[in-house]
């Protein structure tokens, strides 16, 4: 018998509804991270919960965004939200003029669909998991994005450093240097970000090559390290921010820190096309074959 695995917060059978509602407060449209602040706002969820590392696959997430993506998934199947090619989420015009969404009978539709095509789905209303799940994944976890969340833990710290200046300087950034100071807790880069060809500002950025989470502590190290001349600062991680690593970062009161997580930086790769390749793949239609 699998052995079970409990979490402390919300499964995404209970997510479904939150994850809708959050879009239509969002104006029918938005991005992962601006989904899961909502969610947490409507359920008033803990640091805790937030802040729980996934233990299983797609380790860049903590467990709230690895169920947050299975809801989304399931509402996708329904065909209540979409998703556009730079991961943004939007409400389907069937679906615009609604306020909120039934979670039972999304469930049940994917329910049916899946025994009907033979493949297995976790069970509904379960706060428990067993192994057998992680058999299977959201889809927008596919296994290559997995691949590329290890591949990237596995690099050199000076490796990944290089990369994030490669990232940076295909996101408009010039004069990137990496200042070779990996593990000191402050600057490892710097370079200029110019907007429209005309302002520019000086930036410093920080990497880490985490699995865990960024905690407030490290965003206050790394804005004491910014010297008078910098205008700017970027954590970025292959890991998340906790909760009150990204209050830390957007307090109105202290100089703003921009940050970049696992699962945005791995986008931006993907965007650009770094590291990655696009490959055109046919699957044999038998059905076709075998009416014709």
């Amino acid at each position: 018998m699998a052995k079970e695995k409990k979490i402390l917060g919300p499964t995404y059978t209970t997510l479904i509804k939150p994850v809708f509602e959050a879009l239509v407060q969002l104006g029918k449209s938005g991005s992962n991270d601006e989904i899961r602040d909502v969610v947490i706002k409507i359920m008033d969820l803990s640091d805790e919960i937030v802040d729980e590392p996934h233990k299983g696959i797609s380790n860049q997430r903590t467990e709230l965004e690895y169920q947050l993506a299975w809801a989304r998934t399931y509402l996708k199947k329904f065909g209540a939200i979409t998703n556009s090619e730079r991961g943004i989420w939007i409400i389907k015009p069937e679906f615009y003029n609604a306020t909120t969404i039934n979670d039972k009978e999304v469930t049940k539709f994917i329910s049916i669909k899946k025994k009907n095509s033979g493949k297995e789905t976790p069970e509904n209303d379960q706060v428990k998991f067993t192994e057998h799940i992680e058999e299977s994944i959201p889809d927008e976890l596919e296994p290559w994005i997995n691949e590329l969340a290890e591949t990237l833990h596995r690099m050199n710290p000076y490796a990944f450093e290089r990369l994030s200046q490669l990232l940076l300087r295909e996101c408009g950034f010039t004069q990137v240097n990496v200042t070779k100071k990996s593990g000191d807790g402050g600057i490892d880069g710097i370079g200029k970000l110019r907007i429209n060809g005309i302002f520019s500002f000086n930036v410093a950025f920080q990497c880490k090559r985490y699995k865990n989470s960024v905690s407030a502590g490290d965003i206050r190290d790394f804005r004491g390290s910014l010297t008078t001349d910098i205008e700017k600062g970027v954590f970025i991680t292959t890991g998340t921010f906790t909760k009150s690593a990204r209050e830390e970062a957007s307090n109105s009161g202290k100089q703003q820190i921009d940050l970049i997580d696992g699962e945005e930086f791995i986008n931006k790769l993907i965007e650009y096309r770094i590291g990655v390749k696009e490959e055109r793949i046919f699957t044999v239609d038998n059905k076709f074959f075998q009416s014709i």
